[in-house]
C-alpha cells in the first residue's frame, strides 16, 4: 500500500501488526464521526489490552512485533474508524527507521495488506493504518501521520486527556495537525517521554517497566520485571525455583515443574522436565522430580545458562503440571522464584494467589528483547494439561 490508499476487507476479523527493527508500542483508537474517542476506554495499549468492544492489543512478548485486532462485527454502531498507531518503546524518534505494519486475517494469519510509511525523520510516533467503516462495509487505509511529541500527542489529538508534569508544554504539537480539546480523563496513559530517560514509571501507570536495580522485585499477576541491573541485561545462569504444598489436611501432591523453550514465531523447540533433565547442549538443566511437595524450599529447579541458549531461543515458559490428576484447588503456597544462579540471590518471586480445578498452570515467561536483555513476566494462568507435552500449545499462546 502507499500512503493514502485503501483496501476493502473481505473478512470480519482482522489483526494489525507493526514490526520494526527496534521494538515498538503498538495502540489502537476507537473513534467517533467526529474523530474522537467516546472515553479512555477506547484506548487500546500494552497497559489496556481490552479496551472498546471488538478491538484488542496483542503484545507480541519481545519475540514478535505487536498487534491490535478488531472484529468489525463487534465494534459499536456509532464507531467510525479504529486508528493503528506506534511509538518507539522508551521513546526516539523514527528516523533511520522504517517501520511496516501487516493487515492479516486475524483468523488464518494469511496477509490482506501490507503498509511501510518511509522518509521518516523527527517523528516519535506515527498514526500507521485506520480500519474504518465506508457505507455499511469495512476498508483499511494506509496513513502514515507522525508526530513530533510521542503518543501522548496522537492520544490528545483524538481527544484523551493526558495527565502530564506541570512544565511539561501545555499544547503539544503534532505534526501538521491542529491542537486537539478536552477530552476523558486517562490517568493510566504513559506520558511523553522527556528529553532525559525517565525514571521508572508508578506501578499503576506501568507495572510492566521495572527493573532489579532496587533489590528483589515481588511481581503480581502479569507484571513485568526487565532483567537488568545497573544499566547491564543479565546473562549470566539464573535458576527457577519452583515450590508448592499440599491444602490444608490434603494428600501429598506430584507436581511436576518444566520449561518449554520457544523460538521468535512461538515455535517449540524443546521442553526440559523430569524425563529429560538436560537439553540445548546443557544450556537448561532440571533439578529432578519431587513426588510429595513436603518440606520448605524449592520442589523442582530448573538452571538456565542464558548466554548459552542457542539464538533462535526466545522464549522460555515455566510450568507446573499434576500428572496424576491431582487439581490445583488442592495446592498451597505455589510460587515461583528467579535467583541468580552462581550466588543464590533472589532476584524476582511471584507468589500464586489462589488455586482452580485444574491440572496445569502458566507460572512465569521469559522473553528476549530485540536489544538482547530478558524480561520475566508473572502468568499465573490455570490450564487443563496433565504433562508437560500438552502444556506446548497454551504456553505459546501465552507468550
Amino acid at each position: 500500500m502507499t500512503p493514502g490508499s485503501n483496501v476493502p476487507l473481505s473478512v470480519p476479523r482482522v489483526a494489525v501488526d507493526v514490526a520494526a527493527p527496534v521494538r515498538l508500542d503498538v495502540s489502537g483508537l476507537l473513534l467517533t464521526a467526529d474523530g474522537k474517542v467516546r472515553s479512555d476506554d477506547d484506548f487500546v495499549f500494552y497497559n489496556q489490552p481490552q479496551g472498546g468492544p471488538g478491538v484488542s492489543h496483542r503484545s507480541g512478548g519481545g519475540s514478535g512485533p505487536d498487534a491490535i485486532t478488531v472484529d468489525t462485527v463487534a465494534v459499536p454502531a456509532g464507531i467510525e474508524k479504529i486508528v493503528v498507531t506506534a511509538s518507539l518503546d522508551g521513546g526516539g524518534a523514527f528516523a533511520g527507521t522504517t517501520p511496516t505494519a501487516t493487515v492479516r486475517n486475524a483468523d488464518d494469519g494469511s496477509v490482506i495488506a501490507t503498509f511501510a510509511p518511509a522518509g521518516l525523520g523527527p517523528e516519535t510516533a506515527l498514526v500507521v493504518v485506520e480500519v474504518y467503516r465506508r457505507g455499511g462495509a469495512w476498508k483499511v487505509r494506509a496513513v502514515g501521520q507522525g508526530y513530533a511529541n510521542g503518543l501522548a500527542g496522537i492520544a490528545t489529538d483524538f481527544g484523551v486527556n493526558v495527565d502530564e508534569p506541570a512544565a511539561a508544554p501545555a499544547a503539544p504539537a503534532p505534526v501538521a495537525q491542529a491542537a486537539p480539546p478536552a477530552g476523558p480523563a486517562a490517568s493510566h496513559l504513559p506520558p511523553p517521554p522527556p528529553s532525559a530517560p525517565p525514571a521508572p514509571a508508578a506501578p499503576p501507570a506501568a507495572p510492566g517497566r521495572i527493573n532489579l536495580d532496587k533489590g528483589r522485585v515481588s511481581l503480581r499477576k502479569n507484571e513485568t520485571v526487565s532483567l537488568v541491573k545497573g544499566g547491564k541485561p543479565l546473562l549470566s545462569s539464573v535458576r527457577m525455583g519452583l515450590g508448592w504444598e499440599p491444602a490444608f489436611g490434603g494428600r501429598d501432591i506430584d507436581l511436576d515443574a518444566s520449561v518449554i523453550v520457544y523460538g521468535p514465531q512461538r515455535n517449540h523447540i524443546e521442553t526440559c522436565y523430569f524425563g529429560r533433565l538436560s537439553v540445548l547442549n546443557g544450556a537448561i538443566q532440571h533439578s529432578g522430580d519431587n513426588l510429595t511437595g513436603d518440606g520448605s524450599g524449592d520442589d523442582e529447579s530448573i538452571t538456565v545458562h542464558l548466554g548459552g541458549l542457542p539464538p533462535e531461543a526466545t522464549g522460555l515458559l515455566f510450568t507446573v503440571n499434576s500428572y496424576s490428576g491431582q487439581k490445583f484447588n488442592k495446592v498451597a503456597k505455589a510460587y515461583c522464584r528467579l535467583l541468580d544462579a552462581a550466588s543464590g540471590e533472589e532476584l524476582v518471586r511471584f507468589d500464586l494467589t489462589g488455586g482452580e480445578a485444574r491440572t496445569g498452570v502458566l507460572m512465569a515467561k521469559l522473553i528476549k528483547q530485540f536489544s538482547g536483555e530478558w524480561e520475566m513476566t508473572a502468568l499465573g494462568s490455570f490450564v487443563d494439561a496433565r504433562t508437560a507435552k500438552s502444556l506446548v500449545k497454551p504456553g505459546a499462546a501465552a507468550l
